[in-house]
């Protein structure tokens, strides 16, 4: 008879040890899980980063990647439950950020715990396990209330940028086709007849459900994509262009749109997944060290981003470096930290809003989407990615800083292009054009 081994092969350890990684995996993600998890913009989270390890490959073909994945994802699990412990609190949720190389934990603080989170969290940033911890901050929507508009009707002549950019000489140009725009912002009205088709992806961070339509995000996706080829309404800037609706805040009020630095920070990373191109960011808040990574991390992808201006100095995501913020008068009173501030309509300007209809909407918060639809035009026409902070430096501007639309699209047009655009007593027009 035949001795066994007291050793099990090697295929079976990895077969046993995978089985158990992925049961913990399992119940970590169990909906029972799922349903404890507090809202974003509660102010007793504190978010806690734990460093993923480098990608590196394994020289052994069969040891597969995923075995080695989901064990340091226990590890890191196990690491998370430990501070949780040490510090007291609960272990809500678990948000992977390849791009920056983190798991993100959400722990929050017992009802009862009368310790200031913020404290906290520079209790937890000093433990030798943690990259860092932070507070979910809460931000919000730069706009002011909208006026109705007549609805059902074509609303094109009343376009600032209709005028002013003379849009439709920049439209036998480009329109934006195929640019990825990504709106980080409330819900999108997907069945709003100026956007049906216009959205390539609408995802909600704030929660599970899909996303419902919200008055901000709606107002700011119609200046940047609305139809142009319906007989209704607007017609966008780009229209054109894809969009990415990616909900990471919600209409608290008619007037008021509040976000929270996890809800940012999850559609932030999916922009980032996604291959946005051109990120529009109409709101504003504290200065926010993940969501500043993050934007980093989009802006070496090549990705363009683009912020309403605050009302007032020093307010993320518009004094971030590299971010090309957007006001709405002439003579802006507040710049971000580059000088990177330019000016663009945003004054009873119509746009889309939920349930069909058209509004006048005001603020920073919808001139930054014109410049971000300016930019998939320019971007349009010769596919070339923005490298990081040089988007300002793509637009003309005239004395008073305003962006110059149809003098910045006629600078990106190549020699080659078929057809050039000439300003002529202040007007814009497509001219023919030979490349000798």
């Amino acid at each position: 008879m035949k001795s066994r081994s007291p050793f099990k092969p090697l295929w079976l350890q990895w077969c046993a040890s995978t089985l158990l990684g992925l049961c913990l995996l399992l119940a970590w993600a169990h909906p029972a899980h799922a349903a404890t998890e507090p809202t974003p913009d509660d102010d007793r989270l504190v978010l806690v980063m734990l460093q993923l390890p480098r990608a590196h490959f394994r020289p052994e073909g069969s040891y597969a990647s995923s075995y080695g994945a989901s064990v340091g994802r226990q590890a890191r699990l196990q690491v998370a439950q430990a501070l949780a412990q040490d510090f007291k609190l609960q272990l809500r949720s678990e948000w992977p950020m390849p791009a920056l190389a983190i798991d993100c934990f959400v722990m929050q603080l017992p009802a009862a715990d009368s310790r200031s989170a913020a404290d906290v969290a520079q209790a937890v940033s000093a433990d030798k396990r943690v990259a860092w911890a932070q507070l979910s901050q809460q931000f919000q929507g730069l706009a002011t209330s909208p006026e109705p508009s007549a609805a059902q009707e074509p609303l094109y002549a009343a376009q600032p940028a209709a005028g002013q950019w003379h849009l439709a000489a920049l439209h036998r140009v480009s329109t934006g086709r195929g640019v990825r725009i990504a709106i980080i912002d409330s819900g999108v009205d997907q069945q709003h007849p100026d956007l049906q088709g216009q959205l390539e992806r609408a995802t909600s961070f704030v929660d599970d459900l899909p996303p419902p339509p919200e008055l901000h995000g709606t107002a700011v996706a119609g200046i940047i994509a609305a139809r142009a080829d319906n007989h209704l309404g607007i017609a966008g800037v780009a229209p054109e262009a894809r969009l990415l609706a990616l909900r990471a805040c919600r209409q608290a009020s008619g007037d008021q749109t509040l976000c929270s630095t996890l809800s940012l920070a999850k559609a932030l990373h999916a922009a980032i997944d996604d291959g946005a191109q051109i990120l529009n960011l109409s709101w504003g808040g504290p200065p926010d060290k993940l969501l500043g990574l993050l934007l980093d991390q989009a802006m070496a992808r090549g990705a363009a981003v683009v912020a309403a201006q605050p009302g007032r100095p020093g307010q993320f995501p518009a004094a971030h470096p590299g971010v090309l913020t957007v006001s709405t008068t002439a003579a802006a009173t507040v710049t971000s930290s580059a000088g990177d501030t330019v000016s663009a309509p945003g004054r009873d300007v119509p746009s889309t809003v939920p349930g069909g209809g058209w509004a006048l909407v005001n603020g920073s918060s919808y001139a930054a989407p014109h410049v971000a639809g300016l930019l998939a035009l320019l971007q349009a026409v010769d596919g070339q990615r923005w490298r990081p902070g040089t988007a300002r430096q793509s637009l003309v501007l005239d004395a008073q800083g305003r962006v110059d639309a149809c003098a910045s699209l006629a600078k990106r047009l190549p020699a080659s292009a078929a057809v050039k655009l000439e300003t002529r007593d202040n007007g814009c027009e497509p001219a023919r054009h030979t490349a000798r």
